[in-house]
């Protein structure tokens, strides 16, 4: 007996340090947070007091200690989300309504965080996301008559968008036609302005060509007109020469035949 006593002595001691040690590892595993409903609940209550006086900042100050006594606590979460929401800190308050719409088993509570998402992206005037959003709200909450009513509103922002998106494109389109024929007019203003400083350059060397040519040329044809000239002269000095002595041979005939004759 006194053995079995002693055997179950131990098997109960090694039961109890089995339970101690797979306590201290939920309590490792959960990062050593245990959860405080008392603190969760006093620290939401005390936030909300603050959200209804309008003081957001000092709000989402509770909310936090609350997440810090519960990390999963919906209503923490969802509440921050409205606190960061109220501050226009959109990209944090997004961030809480997502946690809720991925992980919230409350369909009801899901809608309001689709809801507020649809309302940050309309406030961020990105309309075709709001209205996806307000969507997935009513899908969960068919007769929230307030989704529905933004829904309406983000779809007729949403056309009236696009078609300014399609004026300015037009516009746009317009502005580059005619920055592009103003580019082509100045492109062939310039070439005219080319060819016709191209074509006075080539009057202009046609004249001058046409002033030198005779000035290189004229010392040729002046001296082309003397030689002639002497030429010329020089046949006539030559004919007057064997003019004169043809007489002078016509004369000595004359005088010959006289002498002759006076001697018969």
């Amino acid at each position: 007996m006194k053995s079995i006593r002693y055997i179950m002595y131990f098997v109960l001691m090694s039961m109890t340090m089995s339970l101690l040690a797979q306590e201290n590892a939920q309590a490792v595993a959960q990062g050593e947070n245990k959860i405080d409903e008392k603190v969760e609940r006093n620290t939401i209550r005390k936030g909300n007091g603050l959200f209804n006086d309008k003081k957001y900042t000092e709000a989402e100050i509770e909310y936090r200690k609350a997440l810090e006594a519960n990390p999963s606590s919906e209503i923490a979460t969802y509440n921050l989300g409205a606190a960061l929401y109220k501050q226009q800190k959109w990209n944090d308050s997004r961030n809480e309504y997502r946690k809720i719409v991925q992980a919230s088993s409350d369909s009801l509570r899901a809608a309001h965080a689709w809801h507020n998402l649809g309302n940050i992206s309309f406030q961020e005037k990105n309309y075709a996301q709001s209205i996806e959003e307000y969507k997935n709200a009513l899908r969960r909450n068919p007769k929230d008559d307030e989704t529905r009513y933004n829904l309406r509103v983000a779809q007729l922002l949403l056309k009236k968008q696009q078609q300014q998106e399609q004026q300015n494109q037009d516009k746009n389109d317009d502005k580059y036609q005619q920055d592009k024929n103003k580019d082509q007019q100045k492109d062939q203003k310039q070439d005219q302005q080319e060819q016709n400083n191209n074509q006075n350059n080539q009057d202009k060397n046609k004249d001058q060509q046409e002033q030198n040519k005779p000035q290189q040329q004229q010392p040729q044809q002046s001296q082309m007109s003397k030689e002639n000239a002497q030429q010329i002269l020089d046949a006539i000095q030559q004919d007057e020469r064997d003019t004169q002595e043809k007489v002078q041979k016509a004369l000595m005939q004359q005088q010959k035949r006289k002498k002759t004759d006076k001697e018969w």
